[in-house]
């Protein structure tokens, strides 16, 4: 008998990218790929130490793990890599990090989904 809770999850992830993504270009130095993600957000809050909670808001992007294919292989988000989205003639570019010592990026249980905590760091006209 197969998972159908892992059946319903496959099932809304065929339909997060169906209707709800856009195309966005993922780089790594000079390698690049054009993938549907998703949009979405995580509101992180930081202890500095001095009794103070910081709090960090990433913009996240959702992928398909087998989608983020860079030089002929499939791999992991890294700290540094770019994601590229472009709304309105305007091009955001993002740059994959989490605020101090939490993980830049969440793989789903099934390992399909991807999501890729992200922070503005420039946009062009």
């Amino acid at each position: 008998m197969s998972d159908i809770l892992e059946r319903g999850s496959a099932w809304l992830d065929d339909q997060r990218v169906r209707h709800l993504s856009r195309p966005v270009s993922y780089w790594r130095g000079a390698a690049v790929v054009v993938l549907p993600a998703g949009v979405g957000r995580t509101v992180f809050e930081v202890d500095n130490g001095t009794a103070v909670l910081e709090q960090f808001e990433s913009r996240d992007f959702l992928i398909r793990a087998a989608d983020l294919v860079l030089g002929d292989a499939q791999t992991l988000p890294q700290r540094g890599d770019r994601v590229r989205e472009t709304q309105d003639g305007v091009t955001y570019v993002y740059e994959v990090m989490a605020p101090g010592r939490e993980p830049h990026y969440v793989l789903d249980r099934y390992r399909r989904t991807l999501r890729i905590h992200t922070k503005l760091v420039e946009t062009a006209t």
